[in-house]
């Protein structure tokens, strides 16, 4: 069975104090799974990072071991989406791939951009048992 969370309500916390780490956005991440679960199983966990989200897929996948020990989700899989970083110009409209923050457009070399995705980082989905 897949459960999706509801994205209005189960929203991952990205910060401790001032700093973001990726231990506390595991144990968020596990946290939001438990309580969707509701008592069962889970077998596996996507996740969605955006390239432009400040999280290192690798590290989260490291501490992930660790934060699920004697939870529902010992055991799970974790799958880790990326999201590509797109922004859109405001100057001439174009979508492009972003690769920095502050990149200017390829069409026009406008600086005024809005990002279209990329700062995701999500629960997409559940297995559970």
């Amino acid at each position: 069975m897949l459960l999706c969370p509801k994205p209005e309500t189960e929203k991952i916390s990205l910060s401790t104090g001032d700093r973001l780490h990726e231990m506390a956005i595991t144990q968020s991440v596990v946290e939001i799974c438990e309580k969707s679960a509701a008592g069962r199983r889970v077998v596996s966990v996507t996740l969605e990072v955006g390239d432009l989200s400040g999280v290192v897929p690798e590290a989260v996948e490291f501490c992930f071991e660790a934060c699920v020990r004697d939870t529902l989700l010992d055991g799970a899989r974790l799958i880790i989406e990326r999201i590509p970083a797109m922004g859109r110009c405001s100057g001439c409209g174009a979508d492009f791939a972003v690769h920095a923050c502050y990149d200017p457009c390829p069409a026009c070399g406008d600086y005024g951009i809005s990002v279209v995705s990329g700062e995701e980082l999500r629960v997409r989905e559940l297995e559970v048992e």
